[in-house]
């Protein structure tokens, strides 16, 4: 299908930096075995994925502002635009060798989230959406789930590690959704558990402490979709909190319901 200028600049950008870490991601098995392991190598690649991205999107549109993970902020001459990336979401699934990682670019225009692109190199799966226009999935138009009930959901969530997250918290949120939904899963990269959702594979999902380009590029997907995403109170921003909960307009009440008063 036909996309606009701007989506097709991110693409572009997008499959770029994802032949940079699908080369890379062939070399995790043969480090996998040395005592130091892959880290410092991921490291890199994380860094060089993130400088692609940038150079390919600023010499297509000079002057907008880039917030990356690796490189913070970079102020541009247009204070109207701002590009949100993440060069390599799911850096502990790529440092393993698990192929569930992605490339997520949000333009965030006057505030409001305007264009996204989420590309897992590894499967080549490219989900895009513009404000107003839908979400895609390889040019396949997306909807939420149709379910309405959590007992018949499959719902995603974060898990806390060593050095983040509040386990105390987590093991309430999870006694409490165990009982009420068909299945839990973490997979590890939540711009794709958002496209996940957008895609209907997902139910719901829902993480806490999250920044902004894990999630800007996936909340306009799941809009775009038909869905909801908050934070977790229902009526909140998730780009502001760092806490996020999605789904069709039932399931996100429903864990809304949930979560809130667990908090």
């Amino acid at each position: 299908m036909l996309h606009s200028a701007l989506i097709n600049v991110m693409v572009k950008a997008a499959r770029r930096a994802g032949r940079s870490l699908k080369r890379d991601l062939g070399e995790i098995e043969n480090l996998q075995v040395s005592l130091k392991g892959p880290a410092n190598f991921v490291s890199a690649a994380d860094r060089r994925a993130e400088e692609i991205l940038y150079e390919e999107l600023t010499r297509a549109r000079p002057g907008y502002g880039f917030i990356g993970e690796e490189g913070g902020t970079r102020a541009g001459a247009d204070k109207t635009n701002t590009w949100i990336v993440d060069p390599l979401d799911g850096t502990t699934n790529f440092l393993h060798g698990i192929p569930q990682f992605a490339i997520s670019i949000a333009l965030e225009r006057e505030g409001v989230l305007t264009a996204a692109v989420i590309y897992n190199p590894a499967n080549d799966e490219l989900y895009v959406a513009e404000r107003g226009k839908g979400a895609f999935l390889n040019d396949q138009r997306l909807r939420v789930a149709a379910r309405r009930r959590l007992d018949d959901s499959v719902i995603a969530c974060g898990l806390p590690h060593i050095g983040r997250g509040d386990l105390e918290l987590a093991r309430r949120e999870l006694a409490e959704m165990m009982g009420r939904v068909a299945g839990l899963r973490r997979f590890g990269a939540a711009s794709l558990d958002l496209a996940f959702v957008a895609a209907g594979r997902l139910d719901g999902y829902w993480e806490r402490n999250l920044s902004p380009w894990d999630m800007a590029a996936g909340i306009l997907l799941v809009r775009e979709a038909g869905g909801t995403a908050t934070g977790l109170t229902g009526n909140d921003d998730a780009l502001a909190t760092g806490h996020i909960v999605c789904g069709n307009e039932a399931i996100h009440g429903a864990l809304v319901k949930i979560l809130t008063p667990l908090a």
